[in-house]
């Protein structure tokens, strides 16, 4: 027999005066009252409670008994009452991790108006430009690009950006606008190593995916600072298309090679599988999609506008 339940029981004969009384408090029957005193003091080795046919009372132990089992059972309630409490409640810290880009660009907005909605919950985001193990590194969700070779994470889909080429107008104007793949070659390129892997770009060909070797004029793996060098003129570099909405509506960049350039791929909030989603993660995904999707569409060329509208 469970021992907080007998605890309980116990505690219920003490305190209303007898069995019949005890089993009407917990709904119950008397012998099981009976039964579940008669375990409680067998497991002890200590008699708790004197019954007589009119009366039962408590035995010195009873005494010293009742008062630890009270506190002992005031402790679980009330353990309890938090756990409910937590579970209504979104609560805790949560960690948050994205590329750098896409994070300094599009998530503290987001971020900074949750917590302003949540004030039991505080958060990280942590900015890097690799594929972090939500499990191992204790993070509760992710913000990736990509279609998520792991099962075990749950996604939900808040965007798409597809990678794209871009260099100035005056460069353009001054180079002039490459036609197709191979011209790449004769151009200035900025390579952001993020995107452009073992100097390669990919494009769609005639054939399904093409790839095209090229010799960078500048390699760097920021892609702030490989956006700036072509907005300067420097030459043609490859971004994630929200990464240059602005610069392209405002007319300080043009896109190149556009129907060449690889289809979207979705942007998606990524958080490990689980039977209980803790109220804190799940509060985040619900708040923060509709305006992940919002600040996406807004970053697309034909947006309204270029900064995200949280």
């Amino acid at each position: 027999m469970d021992r907080f339940h007998e605890m309980a029981v116990f505690v219920a004969v003490a305190e209303t005066g007898g069995f019949a009384k005890a089993a009407m408090r917990l709904r119950g029957s008397p012998p099981g009252v009976t039964r579940a005193i008669a375990s409680l003091e067998q497991r002890l080795g200590v008699e708790l409670l004197t019954r007589t046919t009119r009366r039962v009372r408590l035995t010195e132990a009873g005494r010293l008994f009742l008062e630890r089992a009270r506190h002992l059972l005031s402790d679980i309630e009330s353990a309890e009452k938090e756990v409910i409490g937590e579970g209504s409640m979104p609560t805790g810290h949560l960690t948050i991790s994205a590329s750098v880009t896409m994070g300094r660009s599009i998530l503290p907005p987001i971020v900074t108006r949750f917590l302003g909605e949540n004030p039991r919950v505080t958060a990280s985001v942590l900015l890097l430009d690799r594929v972090t193990n939500l499990v191992d590194e204790g993070i509760d969700l992710a913000l990736r690009v990509g279609v998520l070779p792991d099962s075990t994470l749950i996604a939900r889909q808040v965007g798409d950006v597809r990678r794209i080429l871009v260099a100035s107008p005056g460069y353009l104007a001054k180079r002039g606008v490459p036609k197709s793949a191979s011209d790449l070659k004769l151009h200035a390129i900025i390579a952001f190593t993020g995107l452009m892997p073992n100097r390669e770009w990919a494009y769609v060909g005639g054939k399904g995916t093409s790839r095209v070797t090229l010799q960078p004029r500048f390699e760097i793996n920021d892609a702030v600072a490989a956006i700036s060098a072509a907005e300067a003129g420097e030459g043609i570099t490859v971004a994630l298309s929200y990464m240059v909405a602005k610069q392209i509506q405002e007319g300080c960049l043009s896109p190149v090679l556009l129907p060449l350039c690889p289809p979207s791929v979705p942007v998606q909030l990524v958080y490990p599988e689980s039977h209980l989603v803790a109220p804190k993660v799940r509060a985040f995904v619900d708040y923060a999609t509709p305006k992940l999707r919002a600040a996406f569409q807004e970053l697309k060329f034909g947006g309204r506008r270029a900064s995200p509208k949280v």
